[in-house]
């Protein structure tokens, strides 16, 4: 029997409460984009096809699947973790902006986050100003600790009033007259509906999770290698957020220099444990 037979009639429900049939070829593909082996990935799909039931939920699927991945590997673990990794990036929502940031400065742009603007009307605080060659973007980002909230049509139809305010006022600035001025929403999660429809009637960029199909938040982040420092496992939750209160936000950081990890309370007898994780994630020679 192929797989597909197998689990035609197995359904998962997901962190919105949709009701979804059971992929193993999605959990697969997420395996492998971890780093994980043939024979691990195998492993792993036989020991979690022995818990499966019809309306199990993809979070016990993926704690599951993080358990066993890190049994194999710890940096493999915290690839795969990604996904819950940015929704770690709280309570506030300022270590998400940064993060938004540092992506965009590994794609070439001059960053300024959490910028106070002057518009046409009133003043707006900005969480990210982007800009590179002739385009000039106003960012705001959505975050969510809990993956079942999407954004729905309100933020998009907020955000984009603001940006128009703001936009008046960049185009009195010299040589912004023929400027590209694009007003963005980043989310961690993922949109409804009428707000992309919304987003593209309007001309704003929308950048989700797994959206755009081409260009997505996870696709961009695979790309530059910038991993949040919540995919740590060998980090505590408590050390982890002394990390964020420091507005330390990525991997990277905590690589070029440990002294980061001692502030942050982080024992001497770990933090070669910890600093040998965050290299092999960030994949850099140091």
């Amino acid at each position: 029997m192929n797989n597909s037979a197998k689990h035609q009639d197995l359904f998962v429900t997901k962190a919105s409460g949709e009701r979804a049939a059971f992929d193993p070829e999605k959990l697969r593909r997420s395996l492998e984009r971890a780093g994980a082996g043939g024979d691990a990935i195998e492993r792993i799909l036989a020991e979690i096809e022995d818990v499966l039931y019809s309306g199990i939920t993809t979070k016990e699927i993926y704690k599951k699947a993080f358990f066993l991945l890190r049994k194999t590997s710890a940096h493999f673990a915290a690839k795969y973790k990604l996904k819950k990794a940015l929704q770690e990036l709280g309570p506030s929502g300022y270590p998400f902006e940064k993060y938004v940031g540092e992506i965009l400065k590994y794609e070439g742009y001059r960053v300024q986050v959490g910028q106070i603007m002057q518009g046409h009307c009133v003043q707006h605080e900005v969480d990210v100003i982007a800009e590179k060659e002739d385009r000039h973007f106003m960012i705001e980002c959505k975050f969510h600790s809990d993956e079942g909230r999407k954004c729905d049509v309100k933020v998009p139809l907020y955000i984009h009033s603001r940006f128009l305010d703001v936009e008046k006022a960049w185009k009195k600035q010299p040589g912004h007259s023929t400027k590209f001025h694009q007003g963005w929403l980043v989310t961690n999660t993922r949109f409804t509906t009428d707000a992309i429809q919304y987003g593209a009637c309007a001309g704003m960029y929308l950048l989700g999770w797994d959206f755009p199909k081409k260009g997505s938040l996870k696709e961009r982040i695979e790309i530059a290698g910038l991993h949040p420092l919540t995919c740590l496992t060998t980090l505590t939750k408590r050390e982890k957020q002394q990390l964020l209160d420091r507005k330390i936000v990525l991997c990277k950081e905590i690589c070029y220099d440990e002294k980061l990890l001692e502030e942050a309370g982080v024992s001497p007898a770990r933090i070669g444990k910890v600093m040998g994780e965050a290299r092999q994630l960030c994949q850099t020679d140091f």
